[in-house]
């Protein structure tokens, strides 16, 4: 990640607007800023959330709150709770994640 061509700007993220999604069960919600090539979002995760899907894209993702397990494809498992974070780059493992409990989190990419 490159922090280029970004100027410096304040966001009060509770006046963005949230988007809500449904996993394979659960729901998330997200509130997102976009700036150069760089994604910021706070995302909330509801108790029983599991992502539908398997990603490949590399992430920051930092708990605020909660728990989150990162389940990796070839069946590893990381569980993360308040004030852990996970780092993985582009291509290197495709990932899915899931809350039991839900969890408030916080993800550059």
């Amino acid at each position: 990640m490159k922090l280029e061509n970004m100027p410096l700007s304040v966001t009060d993220w509770n006046k963005l607007s949230s988007v809500g999604a449904r996993g394979e069960t659960g729901k998330a919600v997200s509130r997102e800023l976009d700036q150069g090539d760089v994604r910021v979002r706070i995302v909330e995760y509801s108790a029983g959330y599991r992502s539908d899907h398997w990603c490949s894209k590399g992430h920051i993702v930092m708990v605020q709150e909660g728990d989150l397990t990162v389940e990796l494809e070839d069946g590893k498992k990381y569980a993360l709770s308040g004030e852990m974070s996970l780092q993985v780059g582009d291509n290197v493992a495709c990932h899915r994640v899931y809350s039991n409990n839900g969890a408030r989190v916080i993800i550059f990419d």
